[in-house]
């Protein structure tokens, strides 16, 4: 019983923890160690209720304030496969309260885990400002991006970041 248990308790963490699922209307039921999710998630649940669209003449401007760059990527995506749409104007603020210390140790810690970044890397993280910079030498373009987005991810509150 005790297994079970954890079995339920660990898929809600995951949902919890996951910035991209809304899980407020899901319910996990363990069954005979057998775990069933039940209850339904909005339509995109990578864009924020914060997030607003204006559209004119095919143009569409976003606006509001997220937590996270993935967000903001989202709601240009949301927007772009519309038929008609021109041009998208995007005046989404990404906004999250983040020690640059902390920002540089989660940056590193997720670098140190990417497969695609060897253990011997040169690649250096510092946040100062409102700034991340990456610095050192990546052998590929997967590599270059993999760090990127590992600084992305880990560090919503600032958009900048160069290697």
């Amino acid at each position: 019983m005790g297994k079970t248990k954890d079995i339920r308790e660990a898929v809600e963490a995951e949902l919890d923890f996951d910035p991209l699922v809304d899980d407020g209307d899901i319910t996990v039921k363990n069954m005979n160690g057998e775990v069933a999710l039940n209850g339904t998630v909005p339509a995109n649940v990578s864009v924020p209720a914060t997030v607003e669209a204006v559209a004119s003449n095919g143009n569409i401007t976003l606006s509001g304030t997220v937590r996270y760059g993935s967000e903001r990527a989202a709601a240009e995506l949301a927007v772009a496969w519309l038929t008609g749409v021109r041009n998208i104007q995007d005046e989404i603020d990404i906004a999250w309260d983040a020690d640059p210390v902390d920002v540089t140790l989660s940056v590193q810690e997720a670098l140190d885990r990417n497969a695609l970044i060897l253990d011997d890397s040169d690649v250096t993280v510092d946040a100062e400002g409102n700034t991340v910079n990456l610095s050192g030498h990546v052998r590929t373009w997967a590599e270059h991006d993999a760090a990127i987005d590992a600084a992305w991810m880990t560090s919503p509150k600032f958009p900048l970041m160069s290697l």
